[in-house]
């Protein structure tokens, strides 16, 4: 199966302060979302393994543009999310949303130990999406714990699937709410 992306969007946000207190280094995250046609809108299919089987080849082609649009600062934190189309099943954007398809994310960043935050949902236009977002290398740094707001104006369509990778380069401005430090993390089974 080859997936046809109709659009791409790169958003890119800078947080510069957070309660008054400006941040010694501002929280930059960046999401990349990919506009594809959904193959199965419209009808029930028993057997989604061709979407997955698919999925890296597109997975890479998010990656390297969200690296591109967030350029080379680090990265400490992603996520990964999905709104299908009215005409479709959540399914369908799990199928594409699999280990698979991160594994391009993983290379492209260089690592990451932990397993990828995610969400799925069906929506059209006017959809609001929080993608979660969490520690790349150790799930259990509370710090790394935030999301990504995005409003998808003019899609997905019913015959769509807005597809998202996310990342963020720090801890949350002013973090103080204890549990892992991010300086003990070891990042050698994905939890501390």
């Amino acid at each position: 199966m080859q997936l046809k992306v109709r659009r791409w969007q790169a958003i890119v946000e800078e947080k510069l302060e957070e309660a008054g207190r400006p941040a010694d280094e501002s929280l930059r995250k960046a999401a990349i979302v990919a506009f594809v046609e959904n193959p199965y809108a419209g009808r029930y299919v028993e057997d989604l393994s061709p979407m997955i089987e698919a999925s890296p080849e597109l997975g890479a082609r998010m990656a390297a543009r969200l690296r591109a649009a967030y350029g080379d600062h680090p990265i400490l934190s992603y996520g990964k999310a999905g709104v299908v189309g009215l005409g479709g099943e959540q399914e369908h954007a799990n199928a594409l949303l699999t280990t698979a398809s991160a594994e391009p994310l993983r290379k492209e960043i260089g690592g990451g130990k932990a397993w990828i935050s995610s969400v799925t949902k069906i929506g059209g236009p006017g959809t609001v999406l929080d993608v979660p977002l969490a520690s790349k290398d150790a799930l259990y740094v509370r710090s790394l714990y935030n999301a990504m707001t995005l409003y998808f104006a003019d899609g997905p369509l019913p015959d769509e699937i807005a597809l998202v990778f996310a990342v963020s380069n720090r801890e949350r401005l002013n973090a103080r709410v204890g549990g892992l430090r991010l300086r003990d993390v070891q990042g050698k089974d994905g939890l501390v």
